[in-house]
């Protein structure tokens, strides 16, 4: 016999399947915005020096510091079911044992950022007058009206590339690579496909940069020298 509490129990029912049936219309029409990402990095500046990398390190160890240019337009990536983008940059190199061959490949983030599209940037972790101001208007150098775009000349990394060895100088075939991950409203998360083509979503385009090698640790006595090299040329020009 009906109750009320199995009527509620019904509806209830009724309209979860009717919220799943449309979450999941939702999270496929992602499958019909095509993507066409593409980006190009490249390092300008790197050096390796022996210290504490972080405040609570217990060791000196050698660190990367490794300043990069990039330009990106992610822009393809944001449809009405994106929430925001996650977007990182690794450096990635392999480790060589005594006989020349690869034994493990090593990849650490440098830099990442996060864009929220413009119905979720009350969510950003910002102070609020930088959050008024990208409300009011998205132009800047990190966030165009675009949405995604980027271009960041010699910029700084947010964090040192370490090793568990302690030791990373003049190490070789290093590449910067550009990442993504999308957050969805509704759905699953992804992430850049690798180099593989899905459907209308394309694999990132030149996203990675050429191999280049660190150089050794710079040492205080280097920084002297350089800095009484220049010291020199300035006295000299202005004899």
């Amino acid at each position: 016999m009906y109750n009320s509490l199995t009527r509620i129990q019904n509806v209830f029912g009724f309209f979860t399947s009717v919220a799943f049936v449309v979450a999941a219309i939702i999270a496929a029409s992602d499958l019909i915005a095509p993507r066409t990402p593409s980006g190009m990095i490249e390092p300008t500046s790197v050096q390796v020096v022996k210290g504490r990398p972080h405040y609570y390190s217990t060791k000196k160890e050698e660190y990367a510091i490794i300043k990069f240019s990039l330009e990106a337009d992610l822009s393809s990536l944001f449809t009405w079911n994106t929430k925001q983008v996650f977007v990182y940059v690794t450096a990635e190199w392999p480790s060589l044992g005594a006989d020349g061959a690869v034994t493990q490949n090593n990849s650490a983030v440098i830099w990442d950022n996060i864009i929220t599209s413009p119905s979720a940037d009350h969510l950003s972790n910002m102070p609020p007058v930088a959050l008024r101001r990208l409300i009011e208007s998205t132009a800047g150098r990190v966030i165009d009206p675009g949405r995604g775009k980027f271009q960041l000349f010699n910029h700084k990394p947010k964090y040192q590339i370490t090793h568990p060895s302690g030791h990373i100088a003049e190490s070789s075939d290093v590449k910067l690579r550009l990442h993504y991950n999308v957050q969805p409203w509704v759905g699953a998360l992804t992430w850049d496909q690798q180099g593989v083509d899905l459907g209308l979503w394309k694999r990132l385009s030149d996203g990675v940069s050429e191999a280049f090698a660190l150089p050794p640790v710079k040492r205080k006595d280097d920084a002297k020298t350089s800095s009484s090299k220049a010291k020199t040329k300035t006295k000299s020009k202005a004899t």
